[in-house]
């Protein structure tokens, strides 16, 4: 990043400094932690997300800026976080010309590779195994004729939710539906096409090999809707119809807001069960698509109040890896945890997640659990 940039940096910052002084502020507002943790609900948290949407989208025109949320310092202290990519010419430069508060809100820059749609990659681990029906869900799997361009891809059956009665697979749009170019494979995605388990990723591409367990419903979340979601109708008989994940269990049928630093957890195809804390709220993060398996570009979406989690765990693991992509995010707790989100997205440092209240309201659909 050369310095003429960085000094247009300066010069905005500066600016959104004086256009944030007219933001009301909840003067003598006390940080508290309401029941749970600080949740949107919080006088501080919606101080913060008040600057946010203000300065947001300018920031993300800027070079090197990957987005924004509301999140803690290095103190503990609510802060707008703004997310700057590692791939930029010079980050260093960036994180410098950060303002340090903004009317009052705190601003903490957080380096990580840009934020990306997470297929997968072949691997040996139990989520990969082809079950015996009906299966448990958290698994490996995908749109059955997801091969273009050499390679094949997929990502994780997530959850289980009703739709007036009738029971779906809740993914990802890019596991199950992302294929809108005639490309590769010649052809495109279709309702009734074969949902299967494990993904192709896992079966060596042969489709054969694997087993189908429901059939694609097409929804188009994407681009023009704020979640990265889509869902295939169960075949009878071939998914456990209490929803169950592996290494999880029964869900709860109600679901629960996040709240900054809420132990999670997810199982998917990849990484299997894994456990972190929510790192920050409401983000505002953009996402490059292929426009088929290993395709060209389709069209980047940025997202709004998303939830972000911390995706660095001890060892070097990740919590979100490749191929976890439908994963869905629950309650860090042992019996019947209740859906947070739909995990979606990461960089190496953080996993991104659709908020699951807006998921379902999208498919008109609830949480099959107890």
């Amino acid at each position: 990043m050369n310095h003429s940039v960085i000094a247009t940096m300066k010069t905005f910052l500066r600016r959104i400094f004086q256009l944030a002084v007219a933001l009301p502020v909840l003067a003598g507002a006390a940080l508290f932690a309401a029941p749970g943790g600080l949740t949107l609900a919080n006088p501080r948290v919606q101080e913060a997300m008040a600057v946010q949407r203000t300065v947001t989208s300018d920031l993300l025109a800027l070079e090197g800026i990957l987005g924004t949320a509301v999140g803690e310092d290095d103190g503990g202290e609510v802060a707008m976080i703004v997310f700057v990519s590692t791939e930029g010419a010079n980050p260093g430069e960036v994180m410098r010309a950060l303002p340090v508060a903004i009317r009052g809100v705190r601003v903490a820059g957080r380096l990580t590779d840009p934020f990306r749609a997470l297929a997968g990659r072949p691997i040996k681990a139990s989520h990969t195994a082809k079950q015996t029906p009906p299966i448990q869900l958290g698994s490996s799997g995908g749109w059955s004729f997801d091969l273009a361009n050499g390679y094949c891809c997929g990502g994780t059956l997530g959850g289980l939710i009703s739709i007036n009665g009738v029971q779906h697979i809740l993914s990802n749009y890019h596991v199950l539906e992302s294929d809108i170019a005639l490309g590769g494979n010649g052809r495109v995605k279709q309702n009734g096409d074969p949902v299967i388990q494990p993904g192709l990723i896992d079966v060596g591409c042969v489709s054969a090999s694997a087993q189908p367990v429901a059939t694609l419903v097409v929804r188009n979340a994407l681009p023009g809707f704020n979640v990265d979601a889509a869902i295939a109708q169960v075949v009878p008989g071939m998914v456990d119809p209490s929803g169950a994940i592996l290494g999880i269990g029964t869900l709860s049928s109600q679901t629960a807001q996040a709240f900054i630093n809420q132990g999670v957890k997810k199982s998917g195809r990849t990484s299997g069960l894994t456990r972190s804390r929510v790192a920050a709220l409401n983000a505002m993060v953009s996402v490059a698509y292929e426009n088929e398996c290993a395709g060209g570009s389709a069209f980047t979406k940025t997202f709004t109040g998303q939830v972000v989690v911390s995706n660095q765990l001890a060892k070097g693991k990740k919590f979100l890896a490749g191929g976890d992509s439908g994963s869905v995010l629950v309650e860090d707790v042992t019996t019947s945890p209740r859906a947070v989100g739909l995990l979606f997205a990461g960089s190496t440092s953080y996993a991104i997640a659709n908020p699951i209240d807006e998921v379902l309201a999208f498919f008109g659909a609830t949480m099959v659990g107890q």
